[in-house]
């Protein structure tokens, strides 16, 4: 191998379709991190669930006994599934466990959202800005899956695999969303600290 295998960086002047839309993932976050519209029903909805009588369950919600956050353990359930329902539908003869799947996903999703909003409950706003915009993804996501529950119960797979799909986009993005709350909220706004 030479060093021109090696090095996979684009010619000068020319940035990698990737950077190109790295950069402008991050201007997005940067611009919905500074954008205050939604505040006043942020900081309603951070008091409210702040003021929520939750006792120790608020502990356990934050993870607390795991020593890290709950949140992200309870996704795995509904994103596990809904990756499996992709890789399921297109297997022969495997309509009841696409269909299983979809649903034990679709269960999964309280669990994971209760935790959440009890951590995003605590973020400082910029933090809570994009949080909120992962949340409406999520929703996005629900919607979609329960589109797909309910073609496949009516024996209307292809229908069902297309929801799954549109779903399956709304969860990536509500993924990039999560873990840029998660990453700023590990690192501050500065990433190189």
């Amino acid at each position: 191998m030479n060093s021109r295998t090696l090095d996979a960086s684009p010619p000068a002047g020319r940035a990698a379709p990737f950077d190109t839309a790295s950069a402008c993932w991050l201007r997005s976050l940067d611009r919905l991190e500074r954008t205050t519209v939604a505040d006043p029903a942020i900081r309603l909805l951070q008091r409210g669930i702040g003021s929520l009588p939750l006792g120790g369950a608020r502990d356990l919600l934050h993870g607390r006994p795991l020593g890290h956050p709950f949140h992200p353990v309870l996704v795995q359930v509904p994103v596990g599934c809904w990756l499996s329902v992709l890789v399921i539908d297109f297997l022969p003869g495997a309509r009841n466990a696409s269909t299983a799947l979809t649903a034990v996903g679709l269960a999964g999703v309280a669990p994971a959202a209760v935790a959440g909003w009890v951590d995003w409950a605590d973020l400082p706003p910029e933090q809570a800005r994009v949080g909120l915009a992962h949340a409406v993804s999520n929703v996005a996501a629900v919607a979609c899956y329960t589109a797909s529950l309910t073609a496949r119960l009516r024996g209307r797979s292809t229908k069902g695999r297309l929801w799954a799909l549109g779903g399956l986009a709304a969860v990536a993005v509500s993924g990039a969303l999560g873990g840029h709350v998660a990453y700023r909220q590990a690192v501050g706004a500065n990433p190189a600290a």
